[in-house]
């Protein structure tokens, strides 16, 4: 199959996991005998141009038509299969759906929840809003500026949403689309997306680590993710706060912007904050650890902590939130609480942590989720599941 493979990179200053999750299907395909092209933008081209860049990337935002118009030429060019888009923020634009048009089946993966959200997160003032999207405006969008907090820079992403809501390319130009979790399907669906066209694909880790043993791990819990409001990494340092002086070591690995207040509200608990790694020393973290916390207080596609976890025979805490309670069953895999409620999360740990045995079963748990569900080969067969409906579903509307 001929496949061409569209991304966005984000900023190189801020580690995205799009951007990985982009590259380890490219060379999923690449290894399965695909004839794979990439036609990508880097957001590094606008970064540091100071107004220049902001104009540029706001301009491009809802259209882009040199993005559209080169992509016209490589698909006349390389005559794809299949045109599969990862993130097409803020470069590349929806405008290159229409650049393909019926010359081949396109696929869009919702990393987010961007295409009817101008926020790409469904949350605002530090709580989940749905609004955009069950109310079909970008009404709320614009008044309340979600975007960076400000009115003036929500503009073109609402202006992406309404107008390509108006143009219908989400029902007439996209083949398929690649939800991350049932939950973000159903949401998606309630947002306008065709139901008959949303597929459900998580995300995967290629390879078979080995997995630690449990009694030779070190004895901590760890989070790996941005230091952001959304991630409820407040909630879990009050947890701590509560669990006192028997509390065992939490590792945060990650960088954003509340670190500083983060550390000043963690002094003198048994907190390490490790501050932005690798992805190898963030993983090795996560495979001799025993327990991985995720306290979303925001909806989660499909986190990559999450996938990793798995991998390593981690079992994990999350937040009963969005698709969270779905990936992380609780007893089997590891254990939910409520979503900021610092009471909640410290009953549900402690519980956990303090039951003779029970780790290490959801730890066997996740380690079987991943055999199961989060491989590189189930996860091709499901690709490939969706490349072929794509292509039926294009052929038939021409």
């Amino acid at each position: 199959m001929r496949i061409l493979l569209l991304h966005n990179f984000y900023g190189t200053e801020a580690p995205s996991g799009e951007n990985v999750v982009f590259e380890a299907e490219k060379t999923l395909l690449e290894q399965r005998g695909h004839s794979v092209r990439l036609f990508t933008r880097h957001s590094d081209e606008i970064r540091g141009k100071g107004a220049a860049g902001t104009l540029a990337g706001a301009l491009s935002t809802p259209w882009n038509p040199f993005s559209a118009k080169a992509l016209s030429q490589l698909v006349a060019e390389f005559r794809p299969d299949v045109v599969h888009a990862h993130n097409t923020f803020p470069l590349l634009s929806p405008a290159v759906f229409h650049a393909v048009g019926k010359r081949a089946a396109t696929v869009l993966t919702l990393h987010n929840y961007r295409l009817f959200c101008s926020a790409g997160i469904p949350m605002r003032a530090g709580r989940v809003c749905t609004d955009c999207i069950t109310r079909h405006s970008v009404q709320p969008a614009l008044r309340h500026g979600c975007y960076r907090g400000s009115r003036v820079a929500t503009v073109p992403l609402a202006l992406n949403v309404a107008m390509h809501r108006r143009l219908g390319t989400w029902q007439q130009k996209v083949d398929a689309f690649v939800a991350l979790s049932d939950f973000q399907r159903r949401l998606m669906a309630k947002g306008g997306l065709p139901a008959e066209k949303m597929h459900v694909k998580p995300n995967f880790y290629a390879g078979q680590p080995p997995v630690l043993p449990f009694d030779a791990r070190d004895g901590q819990v760890v989070f790996v993710g941005r230091l952001g409001r959304e991630k409820g990494v407040h909630t879990l340092i009050e947890a701590w706060r509560k669990w006192g002086s028997n509390a065992p070591k939490l590792k945060i690995v990650g960088d954003g912007p509340l670190r500083a207040e983060l550390q000043n509200r963690a002094e003198g608990l048994p907190i390490v904050f490790a501050g932005q790694v690798g992805a190898e020393e963030a993983q090795q973290a996560i495979a001799h650890a025993r327990l991985v916390v995720l306290p979303s207080e925001c909806f989660e596609g499909f986190p990559m902590v999450v996938r990793e976890a798995f991998a390593f025979g981690t079992p994990v805490a999350v937040s009963n939130l969005g698709p969270l309670p779905d990936i992380v069953r609780h007893g089997e895999n590891g254990v939910v609480f409520e979503p900021a409620n610092a009471a909640s999360l410290l009953a549900t740990v402690r519980e956990a942590w303090q039951a003779p045995g029970l780790l290490p079963c959801l730890a066997e748990g996740a380690r079987r989720e991943f055999e199961t569900k989060y491989n590189e080969q189930a996860n091709y067969e499901i690709l490939m599941n969706i490349y072929q409906q794509a292509v039926e579903r294009n052929r038939a509307e021409v």
